[in-house]
């Protein structure tokens, strides 16, 4: 294997499994900050090793025994008691197969939705909390965290570290709360598993348009958090959410992984069993009885789609409702953004250019790629195609995915006079 291949492999493999490796060994050591440096020592290793003997049969069992060996030497090497010894060494077995739903103790055997839960405590703050856990459950740079909050990634550094720190000096327990402090923690944690299917769905850089390892994960982790909070609404929402979005995977990029817009997709392959679900979960949010939250209105907007034969079917009007709904529910620029969208689509593109065109005075979304792309769709459909061609430059110029570069710059090339789409 040459070694850039080798490389790449190993990023890969990394990606795929420093989540479940972080929250294993948080388990072991009960410290979050050292748990990360451990995995990263066990990736430092395979770095080095693999180019030469190959990548293991189980990769992510060997990078979870390396780790644990690792934490046997430090251990040693700061010669704490035997007492403390013998009780780290009785949890080193060498992992095997890893079964992510059962039981490890009690109620809940998943060492994901523990360190979610662990790092969401309210000891950090709200921002913290989310920017923690993302660095530690998506492997996200900070660069990637910075634009997803719309922020600086110095402040982003600044608030990982930080939170590191305070979670080792409080002594945070490893464990899923219940009761009223898991209902405390309960938004953040929501806000999380959200934002890692988002980064699955729509990958922030790299050179592919999604990641659906990431995707399934979250995916599983708001499943199982369905069965802990069972009478939270807006668990099934973002329940509700992720099914129906991830039945659309098999259409959302072509054979050679370019992005498939959402009115361009072949809905016949769109997983029926998955927008059921979605539907399902929808259904036990609403049967609850309670105003809908901002995932509910979300997945409702989903299922609008879901429930359309064709694109030309869509029900535009009762979205553009539905993300009125959603401003005032939970009111952002982005939201304000979609609306514009679906504003466009229920009463033509020259309302929704309107909204966007107030929406360039925000400052949160100077960096933010997808406003002059909206921009460049509406100019164009309004035959302003020299607006619109800029636009789509300036987008492509913005964005670190390059399959959504290509797709804008694409975009851009078909604003040219004599261009057919």
């Amino acid at each position: 294997m040459s070694l850039p291949h080798a490389l790449r492999t190993v990023d890969t493999i990394w990606r795929m499994e420093s989540a479940k490796l972080i929250a294993g060994l948080t388990r072991m050591v009960r410290d979050v900050g050292l748990a990360e440096d451990l995995a990263q020592d066990a990736l430092v290793i395979a770095l080095e090793k693999w180019p030469e003997t190959g990548i293991p049969d189980n990769p992510g069992a060997w990078l979870m025994t390396t780790a644990k060996r690792r934490a046997i030497d430090l251990i040693r090497r700061n010669k704490l008691r035997d007492q403390k010894y013998a009780e780290v060494a009785r949890n080193t077995d060498l992992y095997t197969e890893e079964d992510v739903n059962g039981a490890l103790d009690g109620e809940i055997g998943d060492d994901l939705l523990r360190l979610i839960f662990m790092t969401c405590h309210p000891v950090l703050s709200q921002d913290a909390r989310v920017a923690l856990t993302l660095r530690l459950l998506c492997g996200l740079t900070t660069d990637e965290i910075a634009r997803s909050f719309l922020a600086a990634e110095s402040t982003i550094a600044q608030r990982i570290v930080r939170a590191k720190k305070t979670l080792s000096a409080e002594k945070i327990p490893f464990e899923v709360p219940s009761g009223e402090e898991l209902k405390s923690r309960l938004s953040t944690v929501l806000e999380v598993i959200y934002l890692m299917f988002n980064e699955g769905y729509s990958a922030t850089s790299g050179d592919r348009w999604i990641r659906p390892m990431l995707c399934q994960e979250a995916l599983r982790l708001g499943r199982v958090l369905a069965e802990v909070a069972s009478n939270e609404p807006e668990v099934h929402g973002l329940v509700a959410l992720m099914e129906i979005q991830s039945s659309r995977f098999k259409t959302r990029v072509n054979a050679k992984g370019e992005p498939v817009l959402l009115m361009d997709q072949n809905r016949a392959l769109w997983d029926r069993l998955l927008i059921r679900r979605g539907l399902a979960a929808l259904e036990r949010c609403r049967k609850l009885g309670r105003p809908l939250g901002p995932y509910s209105l979300q997945a409702a907007i989903s299922a609008c789609h879901a429930m359309a034969p064709t694109a030309d079917e869509t029900d535009w009007i009762r979205i553009a409702a539905l993300y009125e709904a959603l401003s005032r529910a939970k009111p952002s620029p982005i939201v304000e953004l979609n609306r514009a969208v679906a504003i466009s689509m229920a009463f033509g593109p020259a309302f929704g250019l309107q909204i966007v065109d107030e929406l360039n005075n925000e400052n949160s979304l100077k960096g933010y790629h997808l406003l002059p792309s909206v921009r460049g769709d509406l100019l164009a459909k309004l035959g302003r195609h020299d607006e619109a061609r800029t636009e789509f430059q300036r987008a492509a110029s913005m964005t670190r995915n390059e399959r959504e570069r290509t797709l804008l710059l694409n975009r851009a090339a078909e604003c040219w006079p004599g261009t057919s789409k």
